[in-house]
């Protein structure tokens, strides 16, 4: 089993958001993720301006060349944001301020910071007019990600036509309290056929018999796990920097912006990510692999 990880936003007190981020950091934060049994990730930046996101991406891709361990665990970049929904609860712990709408001429300029590693770009369709981000990137060769978004039923049909091909942190993204049925979770179940879902499985992004009844419904050949981890991973409660933003750690390990009830990343290791599904799901060691390992690596082949 090789864990590959979509999502992680740091490791182990290192924060891939920062802006002063060092090649020691990095360095040190890749051995910790390989010493926990990953065996390769999509370092993710998140929603910022866009000239500061640039010089993080260029900064990312700069140290990962320096370093052969580095560009053995980095497989490539996750850019979620800044083409997200402002709306409160949808924006989750993402910078509002920082948030535009979809463009083109952004995408371009976040793809050549990054230096050809995109793998996955996670934006709001609804925020992208006509689609033609989502076309863009899909014509580039990256996997488009719905998350931290509130699409309609047709603007979500509309948005996979022109090459939306994956769902962000299921269950995570949204406010906290939903209408019951005329949600954006139920509008991306009704496409489980033609997307790719991602889960946080720790058991505070999504509930563990939702998150049963979830990948019942979708199916294991559909469902990704990822950690989303920050850089409070392996390091327990007290007060951390995601991107800048102050993120405070419970004693069960549960990240939030403080005075927030909207989760901030997660904590939670890879290594307890596949004990979670095996004791809380009750699933196989080779439904665990394809979660992980198998169904990550498909999801981004292009």
């Amino acid at each position: 089993m090789k864990p590959f990880d979509l999502q992680v936003n740091g490791y182990a007190g290192v924060d891939f958001c920062s802006s002063q981020l060092t090649g020691e950091e990095l360095e040190f934060a890749c051995r910790a993720l390989k010493e926990d049994g990953v065996d390769s990730i999509l370092a993710t930046i998140i929603t910022d301006s866009l000239d500061r996101m640039e010089a993080k991406l260029a900064r990312l891709v700069t140290l990962r060349k320096q370093s052969a361990l580095a560009k053995k665990m980095i497989a490539g970049l996750h850019i979620e944001g800044p083409f997200i929904s402002p709306k409160i609860g949808y924006v989750g712990a993402h910078s509002v301020e920082a948030v535009v709408g979809a463009s083109v001429d952004g995408c371009k300029r976040l793809l050549e910071a990054a230096g050809g590693l995109t793998r996955v770009f996670t934006l709001a369709p609804e925020c992208d007019p006509g689609f033609a981000t989502t076309r863009y990137l899909s014509d580039q060769g990256v996997t488009v990600s719905a998350g931290h978004c509130d699409p309609a039923l047709d603007t979500l049909h509309r948005a996979i036509d022109n090459g939306l091909a994956m769902v962000t942190h299921f269950g995570n993204g949204c406010p906290v309290d939903l209408p019951r049925h005329d949600n954006v979770l139920h509008r991306f179940l009704h496409f489980r056929d033609r997307l790719w879902f991602c889960f946080i499985p720790d058991g505070a992004h999504v509930d563990f018999v939702a998150l049963k009844n979830y990948m019942d419904f979708i199916g294991i050949d559909r469902s990704i796990a990822v950690t989303d981890a920050i850089c409070a991973s392996r390091l327990g409660p007290g007060r951390y920097e995601l991107s800048g933003m102050e993120i405070e750690v419970d004693d069960n390990g549960v990240a939030r912006r403080p005075g927030s009830q909207n989760l901030a990343g997660s904590t939670v290791t890879m290594l307890q990510v596949q004990k979670l599904l095996a004791e809380k799901l009750g699933l196989s060691e080779s439904e665990i692999e394809q979660l992980i390992d198998r169904n990550p690596r498909l999801a981004i082949e292009r």
